[in-house]
């Protein structure tokens, strides 16, 4: 093996199907270059798979560059791996000592339940979304960019809230597997400028509901899902969506 490249043991979380039951299996993946991705080192492994007839390790990815949010994986038990606001994708192999043991699993939630290997199934974030993540209005002309003025607090705290990008780490790392920030999210970045305040009630209302009718669980304040988010969302969004809830449950 040459000194530029590096060697590692792994074990990875293999699961034929919904069904089926599952097991860590060990594998060694060799030929390693430091600066590979998380991701390109599973490339390499799948390669070496495939060249022995084996059955490659199904993970999610699509644009790793941080922002789709389909990479995550649980890094030697932590959601998206050893740094702090990164994705799993953006983990460069440089950040793990040659020779070392790395586990690997999916995210743990009886919510995403697992569809091959790594791969979860996270349609759940999307009837979240689809239950109230929007704003409603009338359709023709696009108005003035400036014809609503939003105060520059409001704006940089909506536009904080709006880089989730719903990859579900706050739900694996949450003991509860509480999906509290990612939903805080998608309310607290309406609920902080103007056009959002027309079905701001409604919007909290319907998006708490089908959290909890997905079988997520209650937030107890652990602060989890702050420290693993790659965007960095604060849990004060969690805050500002329960005093929403609350308020908009004593209106109706």
């Amino acid at each position: 093996m040459s000194s530029k490249t590096m060697k590692f043991n792994l074990k990875i979380w293999r699961q034929a199907g919904p069904n089926a039951s599952g097991k860590l299996v060990d594998y060694v993946v060799e030929d390693v270059i430091p600066e590979m991705s998380f991701l390109e080192m599973l490339d390499v492994l799948n390669e070496q798979l495939a060249a022995k007839g084996q059955d490659p390790v199904a993970f999610d990815s699509d644009c790793r560059e941080g922002i789709c949010g389909t990479c995550g994986l649980v890094i030697d038990g932590v959601a998206h791996g050893p740094l702090s606001g990164t994705t799993t994708c953006g983990i460069r192999m440089r950040h793990f000592n040659a020779g070392e043991t790395i586990t690997i699993e999916p995210w743990r939630a009886s919510s995403f339940p697992i569809v091959k290997d790594l791969v979860v199934d996270r349609t759940a974030f999307d009837r979240i979304i689809q239950s109230g993540g929007y704003v409603s209005f009338n359709t023709g002309s696009a108005p003035d960019a400036n014809a609503v003025p939003v105060g520059k607090e409001a704006a940089h705290d909506s536009m904080d809230a709006a880089t989730c990008i719903g990859c579900g780490a706050c739900v694996a790392a949450c003991p509860n597997a509480s999906a509290h920030l990612f939903t805080a999210a998608k309310v607290y970045q309406f609920a902080r400028i103007p056009q959002g305040q027309p079905e701001r009630d409604q919007r909290v209302l319907n998006m708490v509901t089908t959290h909890d009718k997905e079988g997520f669980g209650d937030c107890s304040n652990h602060g989890e899902c702050e420290a693993v988010c790659p965007k960095r969302i604060s849990i004060k969004t969690i805050a500002q969506m329960r005093r929403d809830y609350l308020v908009a449950s004593l209106r109706s």
